[in-house]
């Protein structure tokens, strides 16, 4: 059984460790944990590992986060893999900084992303982990916020919900949404 883990972000130095490419980490760290090699490829940087037994397809669109939509077609279309089987990971402005949410389907929540997404695929029902980066911001600087790389007490905190994100990943491929998102939302 295969599966694709998207992790949403931005390419370019200048978006590296920005609360924006918070999903692009994600990824990361699951590739980096089981010795996935990246290639760069169609509307992606790719990566396959092998899990106990299942395929993971990692994916870091290099579509900017905006037009991710395209991404996850051609993704989803060239691997053969159903939309049930496709977790999309992404930054939340209305979580508070660390806290995870798993749902299997939903509103954009004004995230582009996930906008294009739906747009792209016509549903919103699709799986999706949000990692939140918090709202600390001042009026009109949202922008400025999701594309600002993250403050030193951020930095000392973010190793463990970027475990419990990798965690969701995998729950999420054995042992299903529903499953996944008790333990990732309780």
């Amino acid at each position: 059984m295969k599966f694709i883990i998207f992790g949403l972000g931005n390419v370019g130095w200048e978006y590296n460790n920005t609360r924006h490419n918070i999903g692009f980490e994600v990824v990361n760290q699951l590739c980096d944990l089981h010795q996935g090699k990246w290639l760069t490829t169609r509307y992606a940087d790719r990566a396959e590992i092998r899990v106990k037994g299942k395929t993971l397809i990692l994916i870091k669109p290099s579509t900017y986060m905006n037009l991710s939509g395209n991404a996850v077609r051609y993704w989803m279309q060239e691997e053969k893999v159903p939309i049930t089987n496709i977790l999309i990971v992404t930054d939340d402005l209305a979580l508070p900084f660390g806290k995870l949410r798993m749902r299997p389907k939903g509103s954009d929540g004004g995230h582009n992303g996930l906008k294009h997404i739906q747009q792209i695929l016509q549903t919103d029902q699709y799986p999706r982990l949000r990692f939140g980066v918090g709202n600390e911001f001042a009026k009109g600087k949202q922008v400025d916020y999701v594309l600002g790389q993250w403050s030193e007490d951020e930095l000392k905190q973010i190793s463990a919900p970027l475990e419990k994100a990798k965690d969701a990943c995998l729950n999420f491929t054995f042992i299903g949404i529903e499953r996944a998102m008790n333990v990732v939302n309780a």
